[in-house]
């Protein structure tokens, strides 16, 4: 079993929404009160696509969050920010992102009952390893959701199949007998699904990070990808899915 481990394990949506309240508060004093909604909205939905250039292995880590703080910036009447002002951004940004790191209210029980029910698991995720390995620790879930493969462990991420078959081997297993769950319909279940895991989409309530088309949906469904509304529908899921023939 494999984990995505941003709005899937770790409520990565609220940590952004305190991160931003500092960066609004500093840089963006005529904000006003119904626009920090709109501010948070902004910065997950990377229209630009920046962060998706990260994980292609086109530019690097900095040079992404800069230019999102810029775009940020624009949109929203802040500043422009230089190297040394960006600086400075980050570590605001920083100190309020990783302040607010939490695990889903049912993630750490699902964790344990899936170890309890004999499965092995460990996270996949598109940012570096190090970094999310102390997002994992924080909210304590390290020693029982190992780290094993990041945007820096090929230099590209997620949906490549290659991040896939990697986890999977490190995990000690093949791809048609994993499954991977993940908040992201396109790059996490319908990705698995085409590197040959069991796909698996955990949508919860709430504003996605961008629209989801519902033929996507339909779509992806018709291609083996199972959707879920929380992590606590995975453990039955799982166990309706673990007797299909494998590949």
């Amino acid at each position: 079993m494999l984990f995505d481990i941003d709005d899937t394990l770790v409520d990565t949506r609220a940590a952004f929404g305190r991160a931003l309240e500092a960066v609004a508060g500093r840089y963006l004093p005529d904000l006003g009160e119904d626009e920090h909604g709109q501010v948070l909205a902004t910065w997950r939905a990377d229209r630009d696509g920046h962060y998706a250039r990260y994980t292609r292995g086109e530019i690097d880590y900095r040079s992404q969050r800069m230019a999102r703080a810029n775009a940020l910036h624009a949109a929203f009447g802040g500043p422009v920010l230089d190297d040394t002002a960006y600086d400075a951004w980050d570590v605001l940004f920083e100190q309020g992102f990783s302040a607010a790191w939490s695990a889903h209210a049912e993630a750490s029980q699902v964790v344990d009952d899936l170890t309890a029910a004999g499965f092995v698991v460990g996270a996949l995720s598109n940012a570096a390893v190090a970094y999310q390995s102390s997002k994992l620790e924080r909210v304590g879930l390290i020693d029982r959701v190992p780290m094993l493969v990041g945007v820096d462990t090929l230099g590209v991420g997620k949906p490549d199949p290659r991040v896939f078959r990697e986890a999977c081997r490190l995990l000690g297993t093949s791809p048609g007998r994993t499954a991977y769950v993940g908040d992201e319909l396109d790059v996490d279940a319908v990705a698995a699904v085409r590197a040959g895991l069991v796909g698996i989409w955990v949508d919860r309530p709430g504003p996605r990070r961008v629209p989801v088309p519902q033929g996507a949906v339909t779509e992806a469904r018709r291609a083996g990808v199972h959707v879920i509304g929380s992590l606590g529908e995975l453990p039955a899921l799982l166990g309706q899915v673990a007797q299909r023939p494998t590949a």
